[in-house]
């Protein structure tokens, strides 16, 4: 089936931190489908150039669309909704890559893909994945791991780098702050160890949930006992997405927390450290 989805005369290269709503949601429900099932098109939020954070080097990152968690402190809740995201043709998006390509290699960076949740879309991740590749071009998947059944063994030989995105261990505080189960996250995470595939953890401390130092604990001994984690990133909980909550008429429990601490954010990455981890 041909597959003609409206475009958006939105600007492709943005930042996360753009509100962007219903910019998918004229395509037809079986367009949708199609798309999804086949790759030929994406969801996306946008594309930021320039990133320093979203993997080695400098990154051109692709900001997906949908999402099946739904954490309490999301700062692009506009993501988890996959027709808030831009229509855009798999061509297109591996013409961005081709713009950016010599500059990526340049500053040893390459192209992050993150969401959202992008396994939602992953047979677009791994053709966008795939062509970067032939250009050259270092691939990271930014992943909350929990669709990491949608990836063969042989797709994540392909994929240069994981940067999973751990939220709790405790399966309680797992489910309170993301709504979902963790099962599935520790079972990719375990495969990706077997697999011997490099992996970046990202942890945010979250004040109330993931600042506890018992809970930081389990974490660090978790990511330890794989034995192919490169670094953790400790990213201190902020607020800067709260505007979007507030926009979309959603209810933000998390609106009267505070950034941890310094020492507090000190005494989480000591305790990566204590378990052998490289942080940052």
């Amino acid at each position: 089936m041909a597959i003609d989805l409206p475009t958006s005369d939105v600007p492709l290269i943005g930042s996360p931190y753009d509100l962007r709503v219903g910019l998918g949601e004229k395509a037809g429900e079986t367009d949708i489908k199609s798309a999804v099932e086949s790759g030929d098109w994406g969801f996306i939020h946008s594309f930021q150039a320039g990133s320093a954070v979203d993997g080695p080097g400098m990154r051109l990152v692709a900001w997906l669309s949908g999402c099946q968690f739904r954490c309490q402190f999301c700062h692009n809740p506009d993501t988890w909704k996959l027709t808030n995201g831009m229509p855009v043709p798999l061509t297109r998006a591996i013409e961005v890559v081709g713009q950016y390509r010599h500059d990526l290699k340049i500053m040893k960076g390459g192209l992050t893909i993150s969401g959202g949740e992008p396994l939602m879309q992953h047979r677009f991740v791994l053709r966008l994945f795939e062509a970067a590749r032939q250009q050259g071009v270092h691939t990271a998947l930014d992943t909350n791991g929990y669709l990491g059944e949608r990836l063969s063994d042989d797709d994540l030989k392909h994929i240069d780098l994981v940067l999973l995105g751990l939220k709790a261990i405790a399966p309680d505080v797992h489910e309170r702050l993301t709504g979902k189960d963790n099962e599935p996250v520790q079972v990719f995470a375990r495969r990706l160890a077997t697999l011997r595939r490099p992996v970046r953890i990202r942890f945010v401390v979250v004040p109330g949930f993931t600042d506890d130092l018992d809970e930081v604990g389990r974490m660090a001994d978790f990511a330890a006992e794989l034995g192919n984690v490169e670094r953790v990133d400790v990213l201190p909980f902020h607020q800067l997405g709260r505007f979007k909550w507030e926009r979309l008429g959603m209810e933000y429990q998390l609106k009267d927390a505070t950034p941890p601490a310094p020492e507090t954010v000190g005494r989480v990455v000591e305790r990566f450290k204590a378990a052998g981890l490289n942080t940052v």
